[in-house]
This record gives C-alpha cells, sequence and structure tokens, in this order.
C-alpha cells in the first residue's frame, strides 16, 4: 500500500479513484464494512481504491490538550488499513488551512481536481468541511453535477442492535471490558510501542518487564490484564502469553502511567524494541499494596490467572 501525503500530487494510475472517506480511528467493523463496500465498488468499475483519512486527528486538532482518546495512532492505522487491501492512504493534513476550507472547496479542489475521483464512498454520519458545511445529503447532491458516484453505507450493527463506534469501543476499554472492545473492533485492542528502560524493580522480583508509554493512544482502565505481545522475529510477528500492569504503580511510588508486561518464559532483551500489546482480558483494577513482599505475591497469583485465560484463547493476537 501506499502511503500519500497531499492531494495535489495524485500518481497518474491513482486518479479517477474510488476513494473512501474518514477518520478511521480504531479501523473497526464498521469501518470495515465502509472500506470493503469501496472495494467491491471499486472492483466493479475497475478503479484504484484510496482510503483517505486526516492527521492529526480533527478532534486533536480543534481540542489539543483532551485527554489522549486514540485507538490507532498513525502508525498502527497504517497497518490496520494496508491489512484490508486498499490500494494507497491518502493521509491529510488536518491544519488551519485544511479546516477552512468549506464543503464546495473540498468537493472541488479535492475530490475532483486532485484525485478526479469517479466513486465517493463514506459513512452515513460523515460531515466535512468549515463549520461542518457538507454530509452525506450534500455529497448527494453534488455528485451528479461532478461526475462522481456517491455511495453512503448505513451504520452496521451487533446481533444485539449495537452500533459499531469508535465512541463504544473506547467506553469499553476506559470500563475494563477489553473482550467488548475486541468484539467491536474485530481483533483484540492493541497498544503499539518502543520498549522503554523502567526502574527495574520487576527484574529484581523475578517478573522482568517492557515497558512502554501510551503516547496518544487511549488510555485503558487501570489494572492487570492478561495480554499478547507481539516480537517481530525476521518480519513475522511472533506472539507470547503475557501478563501486564497498566498504571502508575503506587506501590513503588510510581507517578505516571505506564504499560508493563511480564512475558512468560521469554529472557530476551527488548530495549528500544518496538512491540505490539493485545488486550485480551482484564484480571483486576491496580491497587496499592503495603510491601514489595505483598505485591510480589499478588504478581504470582496474577500469572496464573493470566496463564489460564490465555490457554482458553486461541494462538496470536486474536
Amino acid at each position: 500500500m501506499r502511503v500519500l501525503r497531499h492531494y495535489s500530487n495524485i500518481p497518474a494510475d491513482l486518479r479517477g479513484c474510488t476513494v473512501v472517506i474518514g477518520n478511521f480511528d480504531g479501523v473497526h467493523r464498521g469501518h470495515q464494512a465502509v472500506i470493503g463496500r469501496a472495494a467491491e465498488i471499486a472492483r466493479k468499475s475497475d478503479t484504484p481504491l484510496i482510503a483517505m483519512t486526516f492527521e492529526p486527528h480533527p478532534r486533536h486538532y480543534f481540542k489539543p490538550d483532551t485527554t489522549p482518546f486514540r485507538l490507532t495512532p498513525f502508525r498502527a492505522k497504517v497497518t490496520q488499513i494496508d491489512a484490508l487491501g486498499v490500494d494507497a492512504m491518502l493521509v491529510v493534513a488536518f491544519n488551519r488551512r485544511f479546516s477552512q476550507i468549506t464543503a464546495d472547496e473540498f468537493v472541488d479542489d479535492v475530490l475532483v481536481a486532485g484525485l478526479g475521483a469517479k466513486n465517493v464512498v463514506v459513512g452515513y454520519d460523515f460531515t466535512f468541511g468549515r463549520d461542518r458545511g457538507g454530509d452525506t445529503e450534500f455529497l448527494s447532491a453534488k455528485a451528479p453535477t461532478k461526475n462522481f458516484e456517491f455511495t453512503t453505507v448505513q451504520p452496521v450493527a451487533t446481533a444485539d442492535a449495537v452500533i459499531y463506534s469508535s465512541t463504544a469501543i473506547r467506553n469499553h476499554l476506559t470500563g475494563g471490558k477489553p473482550g467488548h472492545a475486541a468484539a467491536l473492533l474485530g481483533r483484540p485492542f492493541e497498544i503499539e510501542g518502543r520498549v522503554v528502560q523502567g526502574d527495574q524493580i520487576g527484574r529484581t522480583i523475578g517478573f522482568p518487564t517492557a515497558n512502554l508509554l501510551l503516547g496518544d493512544y487511549i488510555h485503558p482502565a487501570f489494572g492487570i490484564y492478561a495480554v499478547r505481545v507481539g516480537i517481530d522475529a525476521g518480519g513475522e510477528i511472533e506472539w507470547h502469553d503475557a501478563a501486564a500492569n497498566f498504571g502508575t504503580r503506587p506501590t513503588v511510588g510510581g507517578t505516571r502511567p505506564l504499560l508493563e508486561p511480564h512475558i512468560f518464559d521469554f529472557s530476551g532483551d527488548l530495549y528500544g524494541q518496538r512491540i505490539r500489546v493485545a488486550f485480551i482480558e482484564y484480571i483486576r483494577p491496580e491497587v496499592h499494596y503495603d510491601s514489595i513482599e505483598k505485591m510480589t505475591v499478588q504478581i504470582e497469583n496474577d500469572c496464573e490467572v493470566a496463564r489460564r485465560i490465555l490457554k482458553t484463547r486461541a494462538a496470536g493476537a486474536a
């Protein structure tokens, strides 16, 4: 998949495309349905498929001090969209200039002049342009005059009538329900990051951890999780069972949130490497212990619980 950075210099072989547009935070089952419908249209019309998205997320642009909320920061979103088989991902810089373009300018300058779009596909709740001046009705009216076909994909829901949405997934994660989040995502929620140096207390008590800062990722509920850790092994990801603490580590005087997976039966050096941590199940909240000894006993118990949980799940992140 090619990653493009501006709509004004689209390669000739990608012009005349089918373009599917959205923030796609999470690339959840609802997003997958929208992109899947666009892929069908692209195949039938023999056009290349471009997924158009925005960075930073518009919510972050308009409220830069907001609490971290991303399900898939840029790198993770590229990975997930690439897996859906699109030809290119157009990443539009959401800055002051772009935030001020009107809905008409978006159609004329981006879709028509920039992409030469033959087909435009969006989800039912898509809005765009200054002051959200454009929506699906606007695009439907513009399509015949601008020589493109327009498709709106209606909401997709679970058997219990829960609409797949990024907001619902965030609520499940902050509520300590990673399994519910996975059902909406279509895969376990993951955090990808580079292993950083910790205080190495885990190593001294027999439970070394690979520590990650979450950056722009949403903060799941503090506590202990059964997780799987993905480590690059010559271009392939190898998944290892693990237990992880996410929180501030009050027993040892911690202050900043840190994700600390302890990988079972693993002795390699991961400092500086990028790893993936897939959240499988929430075990318990984070608590403060009176002593390191009491904390160590509880960690042993948590690891046993995590091992039992993970034995019942298929190998790999999913």
